[in-house]
């Protein structure tokens, strides 16, 4: 039988040690946490313990203070996409916008005059069979362009409110005949109270002679919208605008904004249902 060195040479065993393995606890929180001996920064069951980091997520590997960094949430990704779309689709809608209203302020200076079928001038306020300012400019410059002998045939719009006497087309008519334009020459739109309407009875009125050519007059910042709304109905429209109107400044650029507005949208939907919205 041997006998053990350690015990010959008189020397005591070395006392066998053993270790704690940490065990996986959770906080009030219920985050994960390493409690035991050897865990957090002392020693021993009673000391501090250190939060584990979320199971299955990256961790930042450069912390700050030993603080772990967490990657964004999906709600706040989510959040964060549908704020990035929203911006996008403003620039589109505000770049849209201005490209329209350029138009608008463009058109209104330009003057596409030249021999067509029919010159059709938009309706205005009347007062008793009386043009306004405004009207008497459109009609003025009707007269300039007839001199002309820009179109054989002039057509007038424009129905009455409730309580008139007189329609703006027949108001124009009287006004037009008053400075040489004959009667005969003269084509009467007088039923409808809006510009959509206006330019459908127009179509009608000339589509029954075989003819389509026209050339609109009205105010600069009416100009891009009536000629859009008359190529969709199917004319082959150029616009003349006055130059005479009452209509400037402020109230005329006022006016460009709406236009370039109802221009941006119609362009995308229709006029026709433009005005079905918009009434």
């Amino acid at each position: 039988m041997e006998r053990d060195p350690l015990l010959v040479s008189g020397s005591p065993r070395p006392a066998r040690t053993t270790t704690t393995r940490p065990t996986r606890t959770t906080d009030a929180l219920g985050h994960p946490e390493v409690a035991g001996a050897g865990a957090g920064f002392g020693f021993g069951d009673d000391a501090a313990t250190e939060p584990m980091p979320w199971v299955g997520q990256p961790v930042d590997p450069t912390p700050v203070g030993g603080v772990v960094v967490r990657p964004p949430t999906r709600r706040r990704r989510w959040l964060r996409r549908t704020l990035l779309t929203l911006a996008v689709i403003l620039i589109v809608a505000a770049g849209w916008y201005a490209f329209n209203l350029y138009q608008v302020h463009a058109t209104g200076r330009g003057d596409q005059a030249r021999p067509v079928d029919a010159i059709v001038v938009m309706g205005a306020a009347q007062y008793n069979g009386r043009p306004s300012p405004q009207l008497a400019a459109r009609l003025d410059h009707v007269v300039q362009l007839w001199g002309r002998g820009e179109a054989p045939l002039v057509v007038v719009t424009g129905g009455k409110l409730a309580g008139d006497r007189f329609t703006e087309a027949e108001a124009s008519a009287r006004y037009l005949e008053d400075r040489g334009v004959p009667a005969a020459a003269i084509l009467q739109e007088n039923e409808a109270h809006n510009s959509y309407d206006s330019l459908v009875g127009v179509r009608d009125l000339l589509a029954a002679r075989g003819l389509k050519r026209v050339l609109l007059v009205s105010d600069p910042y009416h100009s891009l919208r009536i000629r859009l709304t008359s190529e969709e109905l199917g004319l082959t429209a150029y616009v003349s605008p006055t130059r005479t109107s009452p209509v400037r400044g402020g109230r005329a650029l006022g006016k460009e904004m709406e236009e370039a507005a109802g221009v941006s949208v119609g362009r995308i939907i229709g006029f026709r249902r433009l005005l079905a919205i918009t009434g």
